[in-house]
This record gives structure tokens, sequence and C-alpha cells, in this order.
């Protein structure tokens, strides 16, 4: 053997090449995580693109996605993890159906989600005597209970109306002027209760009365009448806050 052949023979092995190997991985993994990325980002862009065009279709404003919530355009979004505004009242409202079908409610409180917010009906009947704006007596608690369930840290920014309503049948009685002071007076007094004995603070609470004029079902039939007298409470989305907000 030659002395040049030995030279080569004993020349130290190279114990770095895992270094190339590992180098070429990371450059893959790199690459791999900037084309996902990319991907993401085309993503909603396609998106807001394609919800815009339908928003401006169906006569809405500006279009933007929804992150971390339940992928509905109208909903507030805040930190990740946090509800949206519809999630935090449907929570709510699952929380009301549970104590009207506990508490033999169900056939005279109802309740809905509605683009202008949370819904709360209540028949007339088991909570008024007929033609009197007066809650009886033995009713009082359910909306004070129903009212602390509404009172949810959640919903604190939320502003809440009382709605009453009537039948067309004129009011027949001389404390009352008209349909219009009936339904005015019976949601009066249901935000007083919710007030007073459910914490709600009164500055975000308002009272109307639309009387006959705002019905559910036809003033023609007892089973319509019966639908069209109730009082309503409102928690409302905060688009319509402004509506709502007096100057401090």
């Amino acid at each position: 053997m030659s002395r040049r052949n030995k030279k080569h023979e004993e020349e130290p092995e190279n114990h770095e090449r895992w270094l190339l190997s590992y180098a070429d991985f990371i450059t893959l993994l790199m690459i791999f995580f900037i084309i996902m990325y990319s991907m993401s980002e085309m993503d909603k862009s396609k998106y807001n693109a394609l919800a815009s065009v339908f928003n401006v279709e169906m006569g809405g404003g500006d279009a933007s996605i929804v992150e971390g919530g339940n992928g509905t355009g109208n909903a507030d979004t805040g930190a990740e993890g946090e509800l949206t505004e519809e999630e935090k009242q449907l929570e709510v409202k699952e929380a009301v159906d549970q104590y009207i079908d506990t508490s033999g409610l169900n056939d005279s409180v109802t309740t809905s989600i509605e683009e202008r917010g949370l819904v709360l009906s209540f028949n007339d009947a088991l909570f008024f005597d007929s033609g009197d704006a007066e809650i009886k007596e033995d009713q009082k608690n359910k909306f004070a209970d129903i009212g602390r369930l509404l009172n949810q840290p959640a919903l604190k920014e939320s502003f809440i109306r009382v709605e009453g309503h009537t039948d067309s049948i004129p009011v027949s009685n001389p404390k009352y002027k008209s349909n219009w002071d009936l339904s005015a007076l019976r949601a009066s007094n249901v935000a007083q209760i919710i007030i007073n004995d459910a914490g709600i603070q009164p500055n975000r609470v308002s009272v109307i009365g639309y009387g006959e004029y705002r019905p559910k079902a036809d003033n023609k039939t007892e089973e319509g009448r019966n639908e069209n007298r109730r009082v309503d409470i409102l928690i409302l989305n905060s688009e319509f806050n402004n509506a709502e907000q007096v100057a401090q």
C-alpha cells in the first residue's frame, strides 16, 4: 500500500454531516409554514370579497370576517375565545328557558332571538287581570326571577326595553284613557320590578307602550287577540345602543 493511500484512509470521518440534513429539514419546514400562512391570508381575502358582494346585494353595510365566533356577520367579537354577543344572548335564553320549564310557564312565556335582540314575551292573562295594569301579586316574583337571569355581566352593556301591547278592543274602564295608556303602564310596572327586585340599572331600561298597533296575530280572532295582549322584555343588540344611549 502506498503512503498516499495510507494517508487517505487515515483521514478522520466527518461527524457533522447530520447538520446538512437538519438544515435542509428546517428550510423545508419554514417553506411549508410560509405556504400555509399565504393560503390562509388568501382565504380571508376571498371570504371578505365574497361577503362584501353578498352584503351589498342584500342591502347591508360593510362585511367582515368573524374570527373566533360563530360565523354570523352581525355578531360582536372580542379577544380570542370571547363569546360573541349572539352567543351570550343564547346562553341567557337557555337559562330563561330552563326557568320557564321548571316553573310551569311554558304556556305563558316564550323566548326568541330576533335581529333586534333577545325577546321574552309574557302573555297578559297570567300576569294581569283583564283591563288592569297592576301585576298580580303572586306573579311579581316571576318577573323578579327572570330579571335576575337577565342581569348577567355578559350583557351589562346591553340596553333593555320593556314593551307593552294590547289587542284592538278599546279599554272599557275609567282608570285608563286608552290601550296606549294601559300598555305603557303595564310595561312600566314590569320595568319597576326588574329594576327594584332584580337589580338591573335603571339607565339601561326604557319603557314603551304600543297599544294595539304592533300586533303579532290577527285581532279578528280570540286566539289572535290573546297572543297580542302581552308584555315583551327586549335585550337589545349593541347595534341598536345609539337609539337608547342618553347623554352623560
